[in-house]
């Protein structure tokens, strides 16, 4: 007999609340629908209300994970209003922490992935390699979650010895090589739960109009660090990783090759750290009568930002559209078809931020 089952809002298989309600015929699911907002904050209405120093503070409360991805896609689009070009200093040390909030993401992500399949020992690994990239982030800009390295026309802090981060480089690209990717793409019991299971094909992934990780692991190519380059990334030699299989695998392994790109991206950037400012101006530059759009890529996929001025001393208008806000809905298409029993880990494949989409 077919029967409903909902997967929260809150329940210790979701990360953030949301809500899952899936018909199931047995053991197998038929059909699903996600719900989101629960948890609605109105940073958007609150942003224009408060001063251009006071809202990058406040975008940075977006997302816990990717903070420094909105408030440097805010500053992007205050400083495409204004037509100020930043330092290459300060372009460098933004796609420093752009990267490594990336493999924090990732990291992150990897061990709740662990933790879903019952895989608690990898969990543990995957948590200590996370908390170097934790104490790489603390020692460059004094915090662990939100920042407060972004201001309109650079960066507030140096990286005054690169070299000081190498050895922890070197121990994230060890833990990456000999435990976390054989381990993802070698065991029998990672494989045995992620290989074949919520697939979603190309065409589906262009249907849904998934972005990120999401997208590349169904055989998109797309990455707005290649599409449409900013900050250092042109300069760094970015290369996308792109996967076709487009099952909860295919998803890991493009985040891992992902973090493996990223280390070496951000070795090159320390040692090729260009001297000079690290801003553009001195105090806050006017924002004239403007407006921009602005695209950057964030660990789950590309965020949107539409920005407009007035010429005054705060924001007319900020629109931010996140990449789980395209990601989540498409969960239902994944597990249409499959078990009961593989919910949790298809759900945690998407890496949804309820954060990001209850903004």
């Amino acid at each position: 007999m077919p029967y409903s089952f909902p997967l929260g809002p809150y329940h210790p298989a979701l990360e953030e609340p949301f809500k899952v309600k899936v018909q199931c015929r047995g053991e197998v699911i038929d059909s699903a629908t996600v719900e989101v907002g629960f948890s609605f904050r109105g940073i958007e209405l609150l942003a224009q209300k408060r001063n251009w120093v006071e809202v990058i503070t406040l975008i940075e409360r977006v997302c816990g994970i990717c903070s420094n991805t909105h408030a440097m896609t805010f500053c992007i689009a205050a400083e495409t209003i204004a037509g100020i070009e930043i330092p290459k200093r300060a372009a460098h040390i933004r796609t420093i922490i752009a990267e490594l909030e990336r493999l924090h993401s990732h990291l992150l992500w990897a061990g709740v992935g662990a933790e879903d399949i019952g895989f608690h020992s990898l969990f543990m690994e995957v948590f200590s390699l996370r908390e170097l990239v934790m104490d790489m982030l603390e020692a460059i800009s004094g915090n662990r979650v939100n920042y407060g390295m972004n201001c309109i026309g650079g960066v507030l802090r140096d990286i005054p010895d690169p070299a000081r981060y190498l050895p922890a480089l070197d121990a994230l690209s060890k833990g990456l090589a000999e435990i976390v990717i054989p381990t993802f793409t070698e065991n029998p019991t990672a494989l045995a739960r992620t290989r074949g299971v919520g697939r979603l094909n190309r065409e589906q992934a262009v249907d849904w109009a998934v972005v990120g990780p999401v997208a590349r692991a169904s055989g998109l190519d797309i990455d707005v660090r290649k599409d449409q380059p900013y900050l250092s990334y042109t300069d760094l030699g970015f290369r996308s990783v792109v996967r076709e299989e487009g099952d909860v695998l295919a998803r890991v392994v493009v985040r891992a090759l992902e973090m493996v790109e990223s280390l070496r991206m951000i070795r090159e950037a320390l040692l090729s750290l260009p001297a000079g400012p690290l801003r553009a101006t001195e105090g806050l530059p006017e924002i004239p009568v403007g407006e921009a759009t602005i695209r950057t890529e964030a660990p789950r996929g590309e965020a949107f930002y539409y920005v407009a001025s007035e010429g005054g001393a705060t924001p007319a208008r900020v629109k931010i559209r996140t990449p789980s806000f395209v990601n989540i809905p498409a969960i239902e298409a994944m597990v249409t078809g499959q078990p009961l029993a593989d919910l949790s880990i298809i759900q945690a494949s998407v890496d949804p931020c309820i954060s990001c989409t209850d903004r």
